[in-house]
């Protein structure tokens, strides 16, 4: 057996350590880069720089949500719906996975409930319905490990407001296929966007959405305030423009 002189192997070991030093900074090079495209909204370059970080930190559960959200966000950028309906399951998939490696992670659990609620209207009745009921979980444990989450308040505020937009021949119908869907109110959804705006008043969507519930409560003035102030808010995310839109068709019905 060949015996190494002890320099040798002093020189051996400082090459690993400084092999594993340089890929741990590469990945967290990659994430910074990623995280840089994300900030300005441009969702491809951020993605194939969090791909590459994955490469290397497969089981990191932070970056697995941030690749959750942006095959996510791409989902608006594409008018092919089988497309649309592939990014939103790649998105689900990292989402569950984060979940997984960190079930203490609310941000990891959020993304679960929001990459879910992006691809349930593109799925058919039963995954629809299923859905209902993993968004809401998966919502009330990020609540529950981080109860000043504004973006959690608000997913929980859209779960109640789509609920509550079912009519009584559609809920008869859900009973009579898969047993029923969970009760909700307009007041209930309400109570969730303006607890998201009093944790966090710089999110435009908080406002539009909350201005969207209070229209369908009848609060027209109230609606017409909200929505105008959200709209008047910069776009800070890669998803507001499409609320930005809503928003506006919403405001011209309300005139």
């Amino acid at each position: 057996m060949k015996i190494f002189p002890p320099q040798a192997i002093c020189a051996l070991l400082a090459l690993l350590f400084t092999g594993g030093a340089l890929r741990a900074e590469s990945a967290s090079l990659l994430i910074g880069k990623g995280d840089s495209f994300d900030a300005n909204m441009q969702a491809n370059d951020a993605l194939r720089c969090y791909l590459m970080a994955e490469k290397l930190e497969p089981n990191n559960a932070r970056l697995l949500v941030h690749i959750s959200r942006e095959y996510r966000r791409l989902m608006p950028h594409t008018n092919d719906q089988a497309e649309k309906v592939r990014l939103g399951a790649v998105a689900v998939d990292y989402a569950k996975r984060a979940a997984s490696l960190a079930p203490k992670d609310p941000e990891a659990q959020l993304a679960v409930a929001i990459c879910y609620g992006k691809l349930q209207p593109l799925q058919g009745n039963r995954q629809r319905f299923d859905a209902v009921h993993i968004i809401k979980d998966a919502v009330d444990k990020a609540l529950e490990l981080d109860p000043y989450n504004d973006l959690a308040w608000h997913v929980l505020g859209r779960w109640y407001k789509g609920l509550a937009e079912v009519d009584a021949f559609h809920r008869a119908l859900a009973q009579a296929a898969f047993g029923g869907l969970p009760a909700a109110t307009y007041e209930e959804a309400a109570t969730c966007f303006e607890k998201a705006i009093q944790l966090n008043p710089n999110r435009l969507i908080n406002y539009i959405e909350l201005g969207c519930v209070y229209a369908q409560m009848g609060r027209r003035d109230e609606a017409q305030r909200l929505i105008t102030k959200g709209l008047d808010m910069p776009n800070t995310d890669n998803e507001d423009p499409e609320t930005v839109r809503e928003g506006e068709q919403l405001r011209a019905k309300l005139h």
